[in-house]
């Protein structure tokens, strides 16, 4: 396997003293044993629009998963930058309609009002999984996410003991599940008006999660929120549950617009 990593270029140019070098872009290209190749496109302060080819999709899922990649303004090859994945709902799930993927939420926030933000923030975008609620709750996949992230692991410097996951409705059910299989993965998740298996209480208890809900959530109900809390507390887990008293199924707009909630995911680091 060959790699270019033309963000390590530009550093070396930097370090040389090169005049005129200055790209809007860098690519990091990854060339594969069978002639295929992924690029991703890198722009510190702005958000770009990427695909990653799944390793062995599983039978009915796309071969490519389309993704916003914000990568920080200061963000630096060789500095360790922290990640947040975030998993969207039910009505941005598409095939590679990049701005429904940034209707809400962080990518919302870089998209259409210029936020800033100290994370890489890796934004997926889910295929239409139906309207039947099994196939909402499980259309997040968890093995696609993780091969996701170790893509964007490898690619970019990632402090990999602060990376966090949060989601909202169908990226909550995402959240709870994507943390409670991989809790070594993640220094805290935050889910928003999801919901889970309270049998994953103890695994869910090894890492810091603060929940969100509306208190008139008809979608999500909100006990799905407390239950799950009630269980990682009886498992002696660090978790908390903030709800929105006259909120319904929107919990979002106002989580991700709380700076309280990206200071609380910077203050907790896995211990490596």
């Amino acid at each position: 396997m060959k790699r270019y990593f033309l963000v390590g270029v530009m550093l070396a140019a930097a370090t040389m003293g090169l005049n005129g070098f200055e790209p809007q872009a860098l690519l990091a290209e990854e060339s594969t044993a069978t002639g295929a190749s992924t690029e991703m496109q890198i722009k510190p302060g702005e958000q770009t629009e990427n695909f990653f080819s799944i390793p062995q999709p599983a039978e009915g899922r796309p071969e490519k998963l389309p993704y916003l990649l914000y990568t920080p303004s200061d963000y630096v090859a060789g500095q360790g930058a922290p990640m947040l994945l975030f998993l969207h709902g039910l009505g941005e799930s598409g095939d590679g309609n990049f701005k429904q993927i940034a209707v809400h939420g962080p990518p919302k926030r870089v998209a259409k009002e210029g936020k800033e933000f100290p994370f890489v923030i890796v934004s997926p975008q889910s295929p239409h999984p139906g309207k039947e609620r099994e196939l909402v709750v499980a259309s997040w996949k968890v093995d696609e996410l993780m091969a996701l992230l170790d893509h964007v692991e490898e690619h970019l410097t990632i402090d990999t003991s602060r990376v966090y996951v949060s989601g909202l409705s169908m990226g909550g059910f995402g959240t709870w599940r994507l943390a409670a299989t991989h809790p070594e993965r993640f220094a805290a998740a935050v889910p928003v008006c999801g919901g889970g298996k309270t049998e994953w209480a103890d695994e869910l208890a090894k890492l810091p999660i603060w929940a969100f809900h509306g208190g008139k959530d008809t979608v999500v109900e909100t006990r799905e929120s407390e239950e799950m809390v009630a269980a990682i507390q009886r498992a002696g887990g660090d978790v908390k549950l903030t709800i929105y008293p006259e909120a319904g199924h929107d919990s979002w707009t106002a989580t991700y617009a709380n700076p309280e909630v990206y200071a609380w995911l910077m203050r907790h680091q896995l211990q490596q």
